[in-house]
């Protein structure tokens, strides 16, 4: 509920708005932004993530992007691995305009689900890359859409967002759950969204990871699914996709295994 009422009143331009909960009432991202930087009070809606507060927080961070995004902009879901590597790739080729790095984490212990990777590690995937980067905190009883939703606003404040893009392949359960979840958040922002790598075949996307200025290894595994043939840390290559068990997607697409970019 608070962030549905903090998004509006964000969208209305307002200082701040009433917790039905308590009756008081609470300062806005927008309200906080003029201020320059994170005062350390921990307040409710902080745009800076909170970076000066010291000691324990009591409350779920707000979205906070860092970085200027430099004018209209494409939004891409970055999960830290090898997909979302290269979707960036195919919109750094289309030069259209930039790019920002939208990467969701468990507020409580800043990992990244599913990759093991930290919110830190992401930070300075996003220095390394040269773009800005939305840190979008997640919480048991907040709403994962809604969550989005307010990490769009905050880059919305600075500039347009023409496209929501996602590293996706092939799963079309997936892609059907973002069309139905998250395409009205796009259009009410004028925004569409977007799937470079869809069908794309994977041994073209394998010559073009192995072409870029980047490392990528095994950040994560599925021991269920892929036994003891690769283990985290391992550079993800051909020689790794040889020793995959019989089904076991290549690009670990089912989740057998997920990676991360070293630039």
């Amino acid at each position: 509920m608070n962030d549905t009422l903090h998004g509006r009143a964000c969208e209305a331009g307002a200082d701040t708005y009433v917790d039905p909960r308590t009756g008081y009432r609470v300062l806005t991202a927008v309200m906080l932004e003029r201020r320059g930087e994170c005062c350390g009070c921990g307040c409710r809606h902080c745009p800076y993530g909170h970076r000066n507060v010291r000691g324990p927080r009591s409350t779920v961070r707000d979205p906070w992007l860092v970085g200027d995004p430099g004018g209209p902009c494409d939004v891409l879901f970055w999960s830290g691995g090898k997909d979302s590597y290269l979707a960036l790739r195919a919109l750094v080729r289309e030069g259209l305009r930039p790019v920002v790095l939208l990467t969701t984490f468990d507020d409580a212990t800043e990992v990244i689900a599913h990759q093991g990777l930290t919110r830190g590690t992401i930070a300075a995937q996003a220095r390394a890359l040269g773009h800005a980067q939305l840190s979008v905190p997640l919480r048991p009883g907040h709403d994962y859409v809604e969550r989005i939703e307010l990490g769009l606003a905050t880059v919305a404040r600075r500039q347009p967002i023409v496209r929501l893009v996602f590293g996706d392949l092939h799963l079309e359960e997936i892609r059907t759950w973002r069309e139905g979840a998250l395409a009205p958040v796009a259009e009410r922002r004028g925004a569409t969204l977007a799937f470079p790598l869809w069908h794309r075949p994977y041994a073209e996307l394998s010559r073009e990871l192995a072409s870029a200025p980047v490392r990528c290894r095994v950040s994560a595994v599925d021991p269920g699914r892929v036994g003891d043939a690769i283990a985290v840390g391992e550079l993800y290559d051909a020689d790794l996709v040889a020793r995959l068990p019989p089904g076991v997607d290549a690009f670990g697409e089912n989740g057998e295994f997920h990676t991360r970019v070293e630039p």
